[in-house]
């Protein structure tokens, strides 16, 4: 994961780049993010989906997304449409990535939406709206009609995407979250479910509640996949190392390891032979 603030489109770019060359690199990511949320608070952030569609054509093999999208930026219908035309840029290789956006308690978390003339729900609103958002987001993917949405949040009149994403019958859809909510929308809606590490016993627990919501819709919870995004240690890559033991034998077995800029030369290579072929 390359996180679009403060860092040059170059130096992404070259990063991609390599990783779509390296086998043991499968997927690459950017966060969503309008302002920086580290660093500098005036200093530059690239818009993700924008960014992932240019990302698209400059790569072949790697799958790609956005960790993750908020559903607080883009209307569901429009951002279905994005998502679209990215998988379609990158002939089928996007993974949809997606939640409820910033949490209230981030002391920052309102700084970016007022800046550009979005409304802040409270977190419940924000859950509610990601669920209705992967209902008509996968229906305008899937459904070869156009249609009416009357939600409590979401409504739409003739609703259509057409041309379709490449992948049928869609794009993999990873939501990403801690909270119980999120997660319970995980439970109905993902294919792959995404946390950030740290206190790996919280993430276990994460996961397990995880599992129980699935069981009381009926779903396996084998068929959500689970994700970790772990911070990546250029000084003390031991550090890195065993956070991703921790994470594999946690039962987490699509890993994205954040990339800090600067970027060193030849990160990528260094980061396959250094962090994930002694973890393998």
């Amino acid at each position: 994961m390359t996180a679009p603030s403060q860092v040059d489109y170059q130096d992404i770019l070259r990063v991609w780049r390599e990783a779509d060359t390296i086998p043991e690199i499968e997927h690459a990511w950017l966060f969503d993010h309008l302002l920086p949320i580290f660093g500098d608070p005036n200093g530059t952030t690239h818009e993700g989906w924008t960014l992932l569609s240019a990302l698209a054509a400059q790569t072949r093999r790697l799958r790609l997304g956005v960790m993750v999208t908020s559903n607080r930026i883009r209307p569901p219908a429009m951002l279905a449409k994005i998502a679209a035309t990215v998988d379609i840029v990158s002939g089928g290789r996007l993974d949809f990535g997606i939640g409820a956006g910033s949490r209230p308690s981030w002391p920052g978390a309102r700084r970016e939406y007022e800046a550009h003339g979005l409304p802040f729900h409270a977190a419940a609103h924000a859950v509610e709206s990601l669920a209705e958002a992967c209902t008509v987001i996968r229906r305008l993917w899937t459904e070869p009609e156009p249609f009416d949405f009357h939600g409590a949040h979401v409504r739409l009149t003739g609703a259509f995407c057409n041309p379709k994403p490449v992948q049928r019958p869609h794009p993999p859809i990873l939501i990403g979250g801690r909270s119980g909510p999120t997660l319970r929308v995980a439970a109905e809606h993902a294919d792959l479910w995404n946390i950030p590490g740290g206190d790996i016993d919280d993430v276990v627990r994460r996961s397990e509640l995880l599992d129980r919501y699935c069981a009381e819709l009926g779903r396996d919870p084998a068929s959500i996949t689970r994700s970790i995004h772990l911070p990546v240690s250029y000084d003390q890559p031991g550090i890195t190392r065993d956070s991703i033991g921790e994470a594999l034998d946690a039962g987490f077995r699509h890993i994205v390891l954040g990339l800090g800029a600067p970027y060193p030369a030849n990160v990528v290579r260094w980061v396959a032979d250094e962090l994930i072929k002694p973890s393998a």
